[in-house]
Order: C-alpha cells, then sequence, then structure tokens
C-alpha cells in the first residue's frame, strides 16, 4: 500500500470550476504496473498534528511532485519566479515525511517531492535554477517535459533504484537544492552540475530524484519503492497476525489469489 501526497490545484471540467486534491494518474499507474496498491492522501491538518493513525494504513510514501514549496518552510524570502504555494500541503508533507523517516519507512521524493525531502531534514533550496546554471536544460517548455543525462554515485542507494550509473530523465523544474539538509548526501547530477538525486544513508530507503521517473514505463524508480515496501510489509506480517490484525494488501491477496499472482 503506498500513499502519493497530492496536490492542491484549480481544476476545470464541463461547467465547473473548482479547487482540488490533484494527482496526475501516471503515479498510480506507477505503483500498479509494481503490483502495489495506490493511496492519494490529501493534505490534512489533524493528520499532520499526528502522522501515525495514517502512516499505520501504508507500507512506503511518495511525495510527489507539484508547485513550489513556500520559501517560509526554509527560512527564506520568495524569489520573484516562486509561485502557487501552497502552504497547507508543505504543512501536511514535512509532517507526514517527517514521520516516515522517523519510523524508517521507505519514502520516495519525486521531483518537488526530492525537494521536499531535502527541507524536511533543513536544507535549503534554489528557487530558480536557471539563475545558475544559466541554461533551459531542466524546463524549456511549459507543459512539456524535457530530456537530459543524469550521473548517479556508483554504489549509491539512486543508482540502485535506477539501475545503471546513468540515465536519461523526464524533467520539469525550475527548483532544486541549495544546501543538504542534515544527513542528506547528493547522489546524482546533471550534465551542468545540478543535483538531480539525494539520499539519507542513515536510513533503509529514503531517495529523492529531480526527474519525473512516472513518466517513463521503463524506469524501475517507482517498481523499487514498491519492491521494498513489499519486503518491509511481509517481515511485519507475523507481528500484525498476532495482534488479531490484516494489513489491507493482505486481505486482497487472500479475497482474489489469482489476481494477486499475476
Amino acid at each position: 500500500m503506498i500513499g502519493i501526497c497530492a496536490a492542491i490545484e484549480s481544476a476545470r471540467w464541463a461547467a465547473w470550476e473548482v479547487v482540488v486534491n490533484l494527482s496526475p494518474r501516471t503515479y498510480s499507474l506507477a505503483v500498479q504496473r509494481a503490483g502495489g496498491i495506490a493511496l492519494i492522501l490529501p493534505p490534512d491538518d489533524v493528520v499532520a498534528e499526528s502522522p501515525d493513525e495514517l502512516l499505520d494504513l501504508i507500507d512506503g510514501l511518495i511525495l510527489a511532485g507539484g508547485s513550489d514549496i513556500d520559501p517560509g518552510s526554509y527560512g527564506a524570502q520568495p524569489h520573484p519566479e516562486t509561485r502557487r504555494t501552497r502552504p497547507e500541503r508543505d504543512r501536511f508533507e514535512i509532517a507526514l515525511g517527517t514521520r516516515a523517516l522517523e519510523r524508517d519507512m521507505p519514502v520516495l521524493g519525486i521531483c518537488r517531492g526530492m525537494q521536499m525531502l531535502n527541507v524536511i531534514q533543513g536544507g535549503t533550496l534554489t528557487q530558480h535554477v536557471r539563475d545558475v546554471v544559466h541554461n533551459d536544460l531542466h524546463r524549456h517548455t511549459p507543459g512539456a517535459y524535457a530530456d537530459h543525462g543524469v550521473r548517479l554515485e556508483p554504489g549509491s542507494l539512486a543508482a540502485r533504484v535506477v539501475g545503471a550509473a546513468s540515465t536519461e530523465v523526464k524533467s520539469a523544474h525550475h527548483q532544486g537544492v541549495d544546501e543538504l539538509g542534515e544527513g542528506v548526501v547528493a547522489s546524482g547530477h546533471s550534465e551542468d552540475g545540478l543535483v538531480e538525486a539525494i539520499e539519507l544513508p542513515d536510513r533503509d530507503f529514503a531517495v529523492g530524484v529531480l526527474w519525473h521517473p512516472e513518466e517513463d514505463e521503463r524506469s524501475r524508480v517507482v517498481g523499487s519503492l514498491v519492491d521494498e515496501a513489499r519486503t518491509r510489509g511481509r517481515a511485519g506480517a507475523p507481528a500484525r497476525e498476532a495482534a488479531g490484525r490484516t494489513h489491507p494488501r493482505e486481505a486482497v491477496d487472500r479475497a482474489h489469489p489469482r489476481e494477486a499472482a499475476g
């Protein structure tokens, strides 16, 4: 069971234009292709006060992409290009991510989610990467993905989840990591030197990537999170059974053994 943090956006369909909890379907499809169940998590200030009840329902967490993180979250003033922030989403993800890391739950940050992972650890962000790299490599056209290469540190978790020491990625961001947070290691870089992957070596599985692996059906990144969560879930099954609780994934497997096997 993989929790995917939802964005808050304005959406329009038919005659309606309303604020919605939004998650691109590519995220849930990537989880499902790997054999997991996707659970969309809307921002919730009550849950942010006590995240454990929600985290008890899932085996892994995806901090997903979306709008800019409020610079106030890391003690900075807004850049002119920093827009459409959602402080309620930031509060929710900081609380959920912090507690997930404390529990050593598998955590994957994607694009904004990688940035959030760094902020959770006390790091800061570059609010407009073009000011640093002076190119359009990472986002050349709004609404379209840019393609470029990333090199990964040999032996890193990032290299393991990607399955190679380098990869071509789909990118669409204008912010990135500046100062690394406590315990955060940079394990991947683009050809212009921007940090493209980070990880927390003191956790079993906590990794962030600045690109969008959910948009590439060949990518192993989301599947690696699901595999890690599945392994942890199986390890925890005896304790749950002793306590008289059945995990939702196990309930599905028992009710539909053929589907689970396939």
